[in-house]
């Protein structure tokens, strides 16, 4: 038996493959509660699943955790304070290559002077020394801030070359760092930028700021013609919206970035980025970006402090990308969100969920999306309009699972076909034999035949035969059942949590008569208000506004009598499920209802009783409520028809129901012999 539950998923446990069967009947518990297709499909999206071998399918969720894990993962490991500290290291490194620089030029000159390898050298050393003096006081008076110290080195004329080369990579990053993650086509053409190239991206601002007013003032932009100069530096936008959106999304990662640091440390690294972008004008265009952007659409939910708790050190390359990263799992978050609110999943970025978790989590991702398609092609739910819907086929599957649910809950030895020492005809073939008879069909046993006949004759051959020797096997007596399912579909049974396990029992029972009985007859009757018949395949589909107050037994079992009506032989029976006395009926054409109940109805509902005893139905009744009101109505009932009553919790209901059906189906009778 094939049995399928929700769970957790930690990660450990492999996928397994997608079966149409499996997943009807991971659905067949949550499709009780209501045969919304939909709404079970979300949940199971939501919750994903998981088989008795282990393999797990992730829902959504369970891909928010890793999200989240990830996510935590990254605040407790590093610190922000480490953008700063490296920044600060490799200006040092800076000062000290060209101090170190400084004294090397120094000392080369005196050691040619001192070789007589130069003697012209001298006048050269003493300005070479005055200037040396000179670039130490420089660098001596350096201000203590990284920015102060960017703007003085931004001007000074570096002695050393490694220590010039070094500052210049510092720039370009700081100025990539500036540019390019609000333009991603950038970083080729910031690396080593001509005051050409600075007023080329200026340009390019002021075109954009242009386009983004005239946006804000509720004009029409031409953005094909903006696209067509600068579509370089912006590339997957196809529409002004997804500029807007991508600018948004690539601004609000170094904002974060200084969200996400104390107010000092932020106030540094804004100066030293100021600082250098030497072009003022640069400045003000971006500036002036910033603004326009957030008139267009306000940024606050895409900037996210993250409170770092960790010891690792990153540098601002390092940080930038790591906000880039944690901004993308929000992001991400916020679409499997979506798509749990609305079992939507085509708006979940699967390549950014597979480069953020991995293969398995892009994998999951496409067996969500199939499970509404799978089930469709195996012909277990069908679209009518825009709703999903059921099909004979998902109300068969779902029968068989509730039957096999029940079944699973007992022991071994309660359920089987209930021999006794009755044997008869017409049904299926047992292991007994008898001597033939004449009437008996001749199911005949050889062996066992001509064994009779060599003890009857002795050892010998040829053995011949006679009449008394023939054994045959023998058989079940079939006998043909007609039985109400009475259900009572009050406020209370829904209330109390009993309905679903009556529905359960329901289509269990519809699913071991269809399938092991099928000459059995088989009604449902829901009753509250009043009764009504019920087709077993609409029992998933009820819904809340079909359960009202009242408890009308008395129609319940005036529609029984009806329908039992239609059958003269073999056992006709009504199977009353309740967890109350009855409230209401029919006097005068019309339902008469009182809480608590009146003598009238008690009066009324026992009238119908006492016809179904004069027409030959049993009544058994289970009884999901120990009140004494209830029982004692109980009592009535059974003093009048012979029936029997049962209490039973409503999670052993179908124990008792398929047990009590089966004893009583399988009833046979010995010939004589």
């Amino acid at each position: 038996m094939t049995n399928i539950r929700y769970s957790r998923w930690d990660g450990s446990q492999q996928l397994f493959g997608l079966d149409a069967d499996e997943l009807m009947e991971a659905l067949s518990e949550d499709l009780l509660d209501d045969g919304d297709v939909m709404k079970a499909l979300q949940r199971m999206m939501r919750w994903g699943a998981e088989n008795p071998d282990g393999q797990r399918m992730p829902g959504l969720q369970e891909l928010i955790n890793q999200l989240r894990n990830q996510r935590q993962q990254q605040l407790e490991r590093y610190d922000m304070s480490g953008v700063l500290k490296d920044l600060e290291e490799r200006l040092e490194q800076v000062v000290r290559a060209e101090r170190e620089g400084i004294e090397r030029r120094v000392e080369e000159g005196r050691q040619k002077i001192e070789s007589g390898e130069a003697p012209e050298q001298a006048a050269f050393q003493k300005a070479l020394e005055r200037m040396a003096d000179q670039k130490r006081q420089q660098l001596d008076k350096l201000p203590p801030q990284p920015a102060g110290q960017i703007q003085e080195l931004s001007d000074y004329d570096f002695m050393d070359g490694d220590a010039r080369q070094q500052f210049q990579e510092l720039l370009e990053m700081l100025q990539q760092q500036m540019m390019q993650r609000q333009f991603q086509g950038m970083q080729q053409a910031i690396q080593g930028m001509s005051p050409a190239d600075m007023r080329g991206a200026r340009q390019m601002l002021q075109d954009l700021n242009q386009m983004l007013r005239e946006r804000v003032e509720g004009g029409r932009p031409d953005f094909d013609g903006f696209m067509d100069k600068w579509g370089q530096l912006f590339p997957g936008a196809e529409n002004l919206d997804q500029l807007v959106e991508q600018l948004q999304q690539q601004m609000a990662q170094r904002q974060s970035l200084l969200d996400s640091m104390s107010p000092d440390q932020r106030r540094q690294l804004r100066e030293m980025m100021d600082a250098a972008l030497q072009d003022p004008a640069l400045r003000q265009e971006l500036a002036e970006l910033a603004m326009n952007l957030e008139s267009i659409s306000p940024m606050s939910d895409m900037r996210q402090r993250y409170p770092f708790r960790g010891d690792d050190p990153l540098s601002l390359q390092e940080a930038m990308k790591l906000m880039g990263d944690l901004q993308s799992m929000d992001r991400l978050e916020q679409q499997l969100r979506g798509a749990e609110a609305d079992a939507d999943l085509e708006g979940v970025d699967a390549e950014e969920l597979r480069r953020q978790l991995g293969d398995e989590a892009a994998e999951s991702l496409q067996q969500l999306k199939q499970l509404r398609k799978l089930l469709e092609d195996a012909g277990y739910i069908e679209q009518k309009g825009e709703e999903w819907e059921l099909t004979p086929r998902a109300i068969r599957k779902i029968g068989q699972k509730a039957l096999r649910d029940i079944f699973s809950q007992l022991k071994k030895d309660r359920v089987g076909r209930h021999e006794t020492d009755h044997r008869g005809t017409g049904g299926d073939r047992t292991d007994d034999t008898k001597r033939y008879e004449f009437g008996d069909p001749f199911l005949l046993d050889l062996n066992k035949t001509v064994m009779n006949a060599v003890e009857r004759q002795g050892a010998g051959s040829p053995v011949r035969l006679r009449p008394d020797d023939f054994e045959v096997y023998r058989t079940e007596l079939m006998t043909q059942s007609s039985t109400v399912l009475m259900l009572d579909m009050s406020r209370s049974m829904i209330l109390r949590g009993c309905f679903k396990a009556a529905k359960k029992v329901a289509m269990a029972l519809n699913s071991l008569i269809k399938g092991q009985f099928p000459r059995d007859n088989l009604y449902i009757v829901g009753f509250s208000y009043y009764a009504r018949e019920l087709r077993p395949e609409s029992l998933p589909q009820l819904t809340w506004n079909e359960w009202v107050y009242g408890t009308n037994m008395q129609h319940g079992f005036m529609l029984a009598r009806q329908l039992l009506a239609r059958h003269k032989g073999g056992t006709r029976q009504v199977i009353v499920i309740t967890d109350g006395e009855p409230t209401a009926h029919f006097e005068g054409g019309r339902v008469e209802f009182s809480y608590p109940p009146t003598w009238r109805t008690f009066q009324e509902t026992l009238k119908e009783v006492q016809r179904c005893t004069r027409e030959g139905i049993t009544i058994n009744t289970f009884m999901l409520e120990r009140s004494y009101a209830l029982t004692s109505f109980v009592e009535q009932i059974t003093r009048i028809n012979r029936g029997r009553a049962f209490f039973a919790d409503p999670e052993r209901l179908g124990d008792y129901i398929l047990v009590d059906y089966l004893k009583q189906k399988r009833r046979t009778q010995r010939s004589a012999s």
